[in-house]
């Protein structure tokens, strides 16, 4: 039996035995690619173990190195989003409970990746690939783009971004690929609650959420349709009717796929704003502009988000090339910034026309524009990470 013949809904044990070790693996390269990760950096860390003691801020000044704490009336706050100190409240119970001495930014980076990498080939199964492509594929977004360097880095900064993109993969295979509007759901707020930005997305979910409801995902295993495709299929020109006008048509059943779906975002959303209430009295106020000196830098004169910052970014992003050095390697990447074609060239697959499935390409494309153009908007290009960091989202 070839690669491309093994069934997806009933993999064999070495189908599985192949998964699990792909998975594992990732880990493994992760935990082990940087012998220092930052976990002194471990903003989210500590704010969750404090939560964890019935406290919210620091009444003492937290150490120089963390500068983005914040002080206000007497307290100081960290500005990263309650999402991504929920994330971190497991693993700052086992300092708690005395397992752990301090963050254990090496397992958390490896764990995330495992989990990216699981998603990818999840996702990947749906098509027909054989388990060589499928592997290449995935390696190509853990191994060979800048998210390897960044996330193996382990601060809180890196270890936000994973979570944002784990969440981010769990969210489109829950929505279009093995639908559960709950899980879905519950992925999307891992990823905006790490990631703010990525809350724009959600109506591009819930439209895919009823699409794929109405017409099922069509899938590429071999040359046979899926039963699901075979009904969508059916030739009564009063089912094609339904299934062109069936996105607007809210049934209960819609109704309860797009509850479903919203209701962890929701309560995330909502705790979050009381979140920032509670620290700087004020729903909207993440507190990054009151970090002490952070709107003298220079990358931030317009202001943390500004649309000054647009063409520099798009630069930065797109073009900047690696500086040249009189010797070996001669070429070596700059932190702040950096074009992401040099990084990582294999993304111009990204711009590939033979999608088969219109909708997934022109949804994805969108989302990218979106997130793309805001994140754009953002002073800061790279925060002395490798190549554009906010690329990983």
């Amino acid at each position: 039996m070839s690669d491309a013949q093994i069934s997806v809904k009933n993999p064999s044990r070495n189908t599985k035995l192949l998964l699990v070790c792909f998975v594992v693996g990732s880990g493994l390269i992760f935990f082990f690619s940087n012998p220092r990760p930052q976990n002194y950096f471990d903003y989210t860390f500590r704010v969750a173990e404090n939560i964890l003691h019935g406290r919210v801020g620091f009444a003492l000044q937290p150490p120089s190195w963390l500068n983005e704490f914040v002080p206000f009336e007497n307290f100081y706050y960290s500005v990263f989003p309650l999402g991504s100190v929920l994330t971190m409240v497991p693993f700052a119970a086992l300092k708690v409970v005395g397992i752990v001495s301090e963050m254990p930014a090496a397992l958390i980076s490896a764990l995330t990746a495992s989990g990216i990498g699981l998603f990818l080939l999840l996702i990947s199964a749906k098509y027909q690939y054989s388990w060589r492509k499928r592997v290449l594929l995935a390696a190509g977004i853990l191994f060979g783009s800048w998210m390897w360097t960044n996330l193996a880095m382990a601060g809180a900064w890196q270890l936000a971004l994973g979570f944002a993109m784990l969440g981010e993969l769990g969210a489109i295979y829950y929505t279009v690929y093995h639908r559960k509007p709950l899980l879905a759901g519950f992925f999307f707020a891992l990823a905006f609650g790490n990631r703010t930005e990525i809350l724009l997305t959600a109506p591009i979910f819930m439209f895919l959420l009823i699409k794929f409801q109405v017409a099922g995902f069509k899938s590429q295993v071999g040359n046979q349709s899926s039963d699901l495709e075979r009904k969508s299929a059916e030739p009564s020109i009063a089912n094609n009717r339904r299934q062109r006008l069936g996105v607007w048509n809210l049934s209960f059943e819609t109704i309860k796929n797009l509850a479903a779906f919203c209701a962890v975002p929701f309560v995330l959303g909502i705790e979050t704003l009381v979140y920032n209430y509670i620290r700087f009295h004020s729903f909207t106020d993440f507190g990054y502009a009151r970090i002490p000196g952070v709107l003298s830098e220079p990358w931030y004169r317009h202001g943390i988000f500004s649309f000054y910052y647009i063409p520099q970014n798009f630069i930065e992003m797109l073009y900047t090339p690696w500086k040249r050095v009189a010797g070996f390697p001669f070429l070596v990447p700059n932190g702040f910034g950096g074009s992401i074609w040099w990084s990582s060239p294999f993304i111009l697959c990204s711009l590939y026309f033979g999608a088969r499935n219109k909708i997934l390409k022109y949804t994805a494309w969108t989302a990218i524009f979106i997130l793309t153009l805001l994140l754009w908007t953002h002073g800061n290009a790279g925060g002395w990470q490798f190549s554009y960091r906010y690329a990983m989202i």
